[in-house]
């Protein structure tokens, strides 16, 4: 069978690993920053959409193209996908493509993706790792045309078609889609590999390609924070408040009888 064209969709993100007290949110300007020693990272689910391609590859051969959005990405950040086998890195950077929202992200990397013309199938995580929207892949899909299939924890390809084993609460079901086609992927699917030391050789050697916004057909106004259908009118942190109560007793039968009543008077059993 002929080698699959696929297009893995990558985000650099704050590194969710990173403790909780550190994130701050200015609510003034409803923005989250970080301090500058927290360095970004690609998505935890756009590095299983990456692994997904890989397994094809590794079994059919083809070509992985990894599609990033955004504005001062860091190189050595998004080059992770080329170490690990991607064969090509398209970014669509600049300042106007920032602040945006699910739907003028997903647009843009649509038109980027019609720019790039053939493709197979196009992988994105089955959300981000920061804003959790899990949107931007079905309306890639919705802007292309294409069928969508989401929550893939594993997708092999033959005779045209992608064969998909789709989480469901219960369990899984397969699917099966014509190609082209775009599918989200989840964790269960598996983590990234590591990059070994010649892939990370030929990755500091390859270039990524940058569009802006003309460059794939679009003005200011229609990307990033111009382009956004929704409005983010608050953003905060949860206030979490916690407070215990010690159930005593002379001995332990009578401190379970007191800590029963308790919970009864507290109406938890």
């Amino acid at each position: 069978m002929p080698d699959t064209n696929m297009i893995v969709c990558c985000k650099q993100v704050p590194d969710p690993e990173a403790p909780p007290s550190v994130f701050k949110v200015d609510t003034a300007t409803s923005k989250m920053t970080l301090p500058p020693d927290i360095k970004p990272v690609i998505g935890q689910y756009d590095e299983f959409a990456m692994e997904a391609a890989l397994r094809i590859k590794d079994s059919t051969g083809g070509k992985i193209t990894v599609l990033s959005l955004g504005n001062n990405i860091i190189r050595d950040v998004i080059k992770k996908t080329l170490a690990v086998g991607g064969d090509e890195l398209i970014l669509l950077e600049d300042e106007t493509f920032q602040e945006g929202d699910s739907w003028s992200t997903a647009f843009a990397l649509a038109m980027a993706i019609k720019k790039i013309g053939e493709y197979d199938l196009i992988f994105c995580g089955r959300q981000s790792s920061d804003w959790d929207a899990g949107q931007v892949g079905l309306g890639i899909a919705e802007t292309l045309g294409v069928p969508a299939v989401t929550l893939a924890r594993k997708v092999e390809v033959a005779d045209g078609k992608a064969r998909i084993e789709q989480v469901i609460p219960d369990g899984y079901q397969v699917v099966e889609v014509d190609l082209p086609a775009v599918i989200t992927v989840t964790s269960e699917l598996g983590n990234l590999r590591y990059a070994v030391l010649k892939g990370i050789m030929a990755a500091a050697k390859k270039q990524p390609t940058v569009w802006k916004p003309a460059d794939i057909g679009l003005e200011p106004s229609q990307v990033g924070a111009a382009g956004r259908n929704t409005k983010l009118v608050r953003l905060f942190q949860p206030v979490k408040e916690a407070r215990c109560e010690i159930v005593e007793g002379e001995s332990p039968a009578e401190a379970g009888a007191n800590l029963a009543v308790r919970l009864r008077e507290a109406k938890v059993l």
